[in-house]
């Protein structure tokens, strides 16, 4: 009776704790490339210190017509202009907010120049809801992104 009672217990203590870690979720779950809803680029999503960012790492397009990698055009700042979009750190300051979301970030569109604020969600393994706004989340798009690579 007390073996089993033990023997209970510490399965009880196995189940509660594989529960509460998978409740508090993976900030790192988020980690790894990208496809963008539109499949026109991929994104890297990686870490520095505590906080997420995300850059260019493949583009459909990846060239101009006459040849030349594309560059970030629509940039606001003229000396940014030349900048590769390959490699362009895009997406910045992210941090884990729990719950597999993470919020206070910003996303950059090299389509028009403009920056927005931005948070994430993991909905699955495999599909990231990226939804970049101006002020209020509610006045925004969502953007699903499916995942190419792994960490």
């Amino acid at each position: 009776m007390t073996k089993r009672f033990f023997g209970f217990a510490l399965l009880l203590g196995l189940v509660l704790t594989t529960f509460t870690a998978m409740a508090a979720g993976d900030p790192d779950a988020a980690l790894g490339v990208w496809k963008n809803g539109e499949g026109t680029g991929m994104i890297q999503i990686f870490k520095q210190g505590d906080k997420y960012f995300g850059r260019l790492v493949w583009l459909k397009v990846p060239n101009n017509p006459d040849g030349t990698p594309r560059t970030d055009v629509n940039n606001p700042d003229e000396s940014k202009r030349k900048t590769p979009l390959k490699g362009l750190v895009n997406m910045r300051d992210f941090t884990y907010t729990g719950d597999s979301k993470w919020g206070n970030g910003k996303i950059y569109d090299p389509k028009n120049g403009n920056d927005y604020s931005c948070e994430m969600t993991l909905t699955d393994p495999n599909t990231l809801e990226v939804r970049g706004f101006i002020g209020v989340s509610l006045f925004g798009r969502t953007d699903v992104w499916k995942r190419q690579v792994k960490k």
